[in-house]
């Protein structure tokens, strides 16, 4: 394709297709390339009425619930509907590439951009965000998966250096989209604002070329965020295609070119990635319209599956109109809706349903239903507002309390300093409990917020997230029993902010942000260190209940097992589990968390009846990354099978066996004697060398508290009579431990 590009391309014509044409577009070339199309989108079409202005109006999209939501769902078959018509919504509204979906890790609550994202745990991100790839590919047009890497904070977001030790960028924040790029080979990858270890990732031939490309096999075309460039030839030659938007450079890279600073290659290939994903999104077929009342539907839907059952004490959910005739509605958000979150996301919906709207609608004609607002959107706080809500509560049999967090206080470009509800929110709930002790909840936020401070108050809470265009009938399908909820948290809730294991580096300072708190992010560090949480990780209620039994793990190779499990519904309603599959590794002194999460599996059963939830464990799911070896490795061993409801709630458990894969570290004059003699073959050539020599010390015959200390020691340290080496044996063991297959790997 490159030397077809040349052919028909200039040098200047093939530099000018590595930035886009206009603010939503990409450049065209005469008849030999047209103008892409871009859009914002990970729940929903911003197709902006001008390509030129970035902050254009958009049109009338379907506002999908974002990615918290869908997170929450745990349910990739839905999330790939809702692709397949984000899809086609794109088909007809001319767009060829969505910008998304965003699979960064939720590391801080305090993220302002959370409610984009899926998870605390790269397995939930990376399946969701597979889904939702396939499903909008599946109709031609392209998906854009971001932000890579490491964008977890919006403080300081264009310039901040995340600094982030190796092995951490490997098991956590890398392999979502490891997973998304090989399973789902989306047609664009987008690199972040931010620095990763002091390298902007717009110009980082290491994440860029070497470990997308190289490593991962991705063959697509790698764009920059909006504004993400900083040096155009630096970006170009690590490994970015396409500058976005356009900032009228492009005579910096014929000149680098020209003076021998760019290989010329660099600026043909990058033109030939944009000629395929041309060729790719022209296969996509053209609508005129879409189904406004189906792709409405998806989304009651969507928003119904990932609101999340927290607390149900008493089964005051749902409402049963036998013993609450008189409900009080109260709290602003239930007649004004917060359904999505602020900045480059955002959506105009082609509808909105409200819940106060939508519970007169469900209500039966023998239930009286009653509205106050309670509380200002804005947060300050209103006593008459307040003191109309007790009033209102005190003559009703039950309460619903929609709260949540201001549409300000979560938006792109921001992150928040709290994880606190407003205290005027918090002060109404109170008196209305006071009034009215049947309360339930209904909570509307982008991100985690504390309940420690009120749940007490309330014997119901119901986390709806952001419940998109039809959250609001959602929520009523929920409080009055037509669905029983079934989402589960996808990132734990804390007691305190302080809890929270990134509280002590986020968001940094000094232009850095150190994640100091390494692997141990979300339940990976709660449940290692035993920290008391609000609710765990994978939590979420039901109006039914569930049995777990016969958990069978049976190897289906070498490092392969198959874990089955059966789930039944023991209670008196229709309803869905969600089954989770964690491996845990119990350690004295842990080397990393104390389990993880590989599968999970939701199923969908009638009262009385079971099902067979089924997973596949390989290697990697054993594995830890070793910086020293450059790659996976899996140590031999026994490891524990977990499954259950929760990262806490687990009902059945399991051991299985690996012989590990074998590897093992290389080893040099600078490995230790501990680590020489633990080799499985440094040890026993060490051991023939030292029995060759009977004047030398062996370990077996050293006090083990001495012997402590002298594992720790260098091997080329012992060169003199202690050990009987000297420089010629130490070189000759390194030597014959590579030749011999130590350095496996």
């Amino acid at each position: 394709m490159t030397s077809e590009l040349s052919a028909r391309l200039s040098p200047t014509e093939q530099a000018s297709l590595a930035s886009g044409g206009t603010a939503w577009s990409t450049t065209a070339v005469r008849d030999v390339v047209r103008a892409l199309n871009l859009s914002d989108g990970p729940h929903g079409l911003r197709r902006t009425i001008e390509n030129g202005n970035v902050f254009a109006p958009s049109v009338p999209a379907t506002c999908y619930p974002p990615a918290v939501t869908m997170g929450s769902t745990w349910d990739p078959a839905l999330v790939r509907r809702i692709g397949a018509a984000v899809a086609r919504e794109a088909c007809a509204l001319k767009v060829d590439v969505v910008l998304g979906p965003g699979v960064n890790i939720k590391r801080s609550p305090l993220c302002g951009r959370n409610f984009e994202y899926f998870s605390e745990d790269p397995h939930v991100s990376g399946a969701m965000g597979a889904a939702l790839v396939n499903g909008i590919q599946s109709l031609g047009v392209g998906a854009c998966l971001k932000h890579f890497a490491v964008n977890n904070q919006e403080t300081d977001r264009m310039r901040v250096s995340a600094d982030v030790d190796e092995r951490t960028l490997r098991e956590l924040y890398l392999p979502a989209f490891e997973y998304i790029v090989r399973e789902e080979k989306p047609y664009a990858v987008m690199s972040s604002y931010n620095r990763v270890n002091g390298v902007y990732a717009s110009e980082n031939p290491w994440l860029l070329t070497q470990v997308l490309r190289e490593e991962w096999g991705f063959d697509g075309l790698v764009m920059s965020d909006w504004g993400a460039v900083n040096d155009r030839v630096a970006s170009l030659a690590a490994g970015l295609d396409l500058q976005m938007p356009p900032n009228g450079t492009d005579d910096q890279i014929t000149a680098a070119v020209e003076e021998g600073r760019l290989a010329p290659e660099a600026v043909s290939t990058a033109a030939g990635r944009l000629l395929q994903l041309q060729e790719r999104v022209d296969r996509a077929p053209h609508f005129d319209a879409w189904d406004l009342d189906g792709h409405h539907e998806l989304a009651r839907e969507a928003a119904r599956a990932g609101a999340v059952l927290l607390k149900n004490d008493g089964g005051l959910l749902p409402v049963d109109p036998a013993s609450a005739a008189k409900v009080a509605v109260i709290g602003e958000f239930a007649r004004t809706p917060r359904y999505q979150g602020q900045g480059s996301s955002r959506v105009v919906p082609t509808r909105l349903d409200t819940a106060w709207e939508a519970l007169q609608r469900s209500a039966g004609a023998e239930m009286e239903l009653t509205f106050v607002p309670g509380f200002t959107l804005d947060g300050t706080a209103d006593p008459a507002l307040a003191e109309e809500a007790a009033t209102c509560a005190a003559d009703a049999d039950v309460v619903l309390l929609f709260l949540g967090l201001p549409d300000e206080w979560e938006s792109e470009g921001t992150d928040r300093t709290h994880i606190r509800l407003p205290r005027a929110q918090v002060d109404v709930l109170r008196a209305v409990a006071a009034a009215c002790p049947q309360v339930a909840v209904i909570l509307a936020n982008g991100s985690t917020v504390s309940v420690s401070e009120w749940q007490d108050d309330a014997p119901a809470v119901l986390e709806t997230w952001l419940g998109g265009q039809a959250g609001g009938s959602a929520v009523a399908d929920l409080v009055f029993g037509a669905h029983s909820p079934s989402g589960k948290l996808t990132e734990s809730i804390p007691l305190r902010l302080q809890d929270v294991p990134s509280y002590l580096h986020f968001p940094g300072q000094d232009g850095h942000t150190v994640h100091g708190e390494g692997r141990y992010v979300g339940y990976r560090h709660y449940d290692t260190l035993d920290v008391p949480v609000a609710y765990s990780f994978g939590h979420g209620l039901s109006y039914t209940t569930f049995a777990y039994s016969d958990l069978v793990v049976e190897e289906a190779g070498v490092n392969a097992w198959t874990v089955r499990v059966t789930v039944t519904n023991t209670g008196t309603r229709f309803g869905e589990e969600v089954v989770q599959l964690y491996v845990a590794f119990d350690e004295q002194h842990p080397t990393r968390p104390r389990h993880e999460l590989r599968g999970f599996a939701k199923l969908a059963l009638a009262p009385g009846d079971f099902g067979q939830a089924e997973f596949s464990l390989s290697g990697r799911d054993l594995a830890w990354y070793s910086p020293r070896l450059g790659d996976w490795r899996v140590d031999p061993g026994t490891f524990t099978v977990e499954v259950g409801a929760s990262s806490r709630d687990i009902r059945l458990s399991a051991e299985l066996h690996t012989p590990g894969d074998g590897r093992a570290d290389r080893l040099t004059e600078q490995s230790s004697l501990g680590e020489w003699l633990d080799h499985p073959v440094g040890g026993d050539l060490l051991r023939e060398r030292l029995a060759a020599h009977p004047g030398a010390v062996h370990p077996d015959d050293v006090d083990p508290t001495a012997l402590a200390a002298a594992l720790q020691i260098p091997l080329v340290k012992f060169d003199g009579p202690t050990l009987g080496l000297d420089m010629d044996a130490i070189r000759a063991l390194v030597s014959a431990v590579g030749t011999e297959g130590g350095a496996i790997g």
